[in-house]
């Protein structure tokens, strides 16, 4: 699995959700790229203990997000129809003031030097 980064400035931040009986949490940000003649958002999720490091953005901060996508397939029962869904995992982000630094804050380190080694390769 590859991963990949994107920048954009963070547009909306939601509040940490919690689900499931093992507590399984789950925080939505979207950043805003503006592409000339359309506006693209794109909704990143931060799992588990990656919630906690949002608290440090801002809507209206420059960043750049090294992040996974995964696939799920769902289906009710076995005569119901399949459902496949996509998400974007954030892994780790800067500030774009601090990418000449280098300074990415790891939201997950079981990924982040994954992450690094694989900023420049496309997810597909």
């Amino acid at each position: 699995m590859s991963n990949a980064t994107l920048r954009g400035i963070v547009h909306l931040i939601e509040d940490t959700k919690t689900f499931g009986q093992k507590g399984f949490r789950k925080r939505l940000v979207v950043l805003e790229q503006n592409l000339g003649r359309f506006t693209n958002y794109i909704p990143l999720d931060f799992i588990g203990d990656a919630c906690d490091s949002v608290d440090a953005l801002s809507v209206g901060d420059d960043i750049t997000v090294n992040y996974r996508l995964s696939g799920r397939k769902w289906q009710r029962d076995p005569q119901s129809e399949v459902k496949y869904f996509l998400s974007a995992e954030a892994l780790s982000y800067r500030r774009s003031s601090e990418a000449s630094a280098g300074s990415d804050v790891s939201v997950n380190d079981e990924f982040s030097q994954a992450s690094s080694d694989d900023a420049g390769d496309a997810p597909f």
